[in-house]
């Protein structure tokens, strides 16, 4: 069976948001560079000031960095394929990516990190930069969804469906 989408545009405040979490959720242990700099005043107390500037200053640059990176990657030319109006065409063995009928891409699943499953949408990480957002919206029906499930299972990109209890 190939699922074949409606044609989806991925918004670029869309993507730096997504892009922004998966990073910190990635690298969550930065966050305790902070917390290690509060610690100094434990040993030098009059510190105080300068360790909470610090630490607040190295924040504050961490997540001005990766917004940077982001926003900045909305608009290189190499990146502008990602905000076209694209459709797919999906089987087991690849994604295909389709700018037009003739026009295309494939996608082999073994060149995805990983996929999250929100309530709403498939959200695919193809690298730290490269997302794929897929709304459930663009697809024909929920059978084609549960297809899709069942692939990126098989995968191993999706964890494997807890088996219910029945009690009865």
């Amino acid at each position: 069976m190939i699922v074949k989408t409606k044609k989806y545009k991925l918004d670029t405040q869309l993507y730096i948001k997504l892009a922004m979490v998966n990073v910190l959720k990635e690298q969550w242990w930065v966050w305790f560079v902070p917390v290690v700099i509060m610690l100094i005043p434990i040993f030098a107390p009059s510190a105080l000031w300068w360790c909470l500037g610090i630490a607040l200053t190295a924040i504050v640059l961490y997540l001005l960095f990766w917004a940077v990176q982001f926003a900045g990657a909305t608009q290189v030319e190499q990146n502008k394929v990602l905000f076209n109006k694209l459709s797919y065409d999906i089987d087991s063995r690849q994604i295909l990516v389709k700018m037009s009928e003739r026009e295309g891409m494939p996608l082999k699943w073994d060149m995805i990190q990983k996929v999250n499953q929100e309530k709403d949408a498939f959200v695919i990480f193809v690298s730290k930069g490269h997302i794929i957002h897929w709304p459930y919206k663009i697809f024909k029906n929920d059978q084609e969804v549960r297809f899709l499930e069942a692939i990126m299972r098989r995968k191993k990109l999706l964890p494997e469906k807890e088996k219910q209890e029945t009690a009865k």
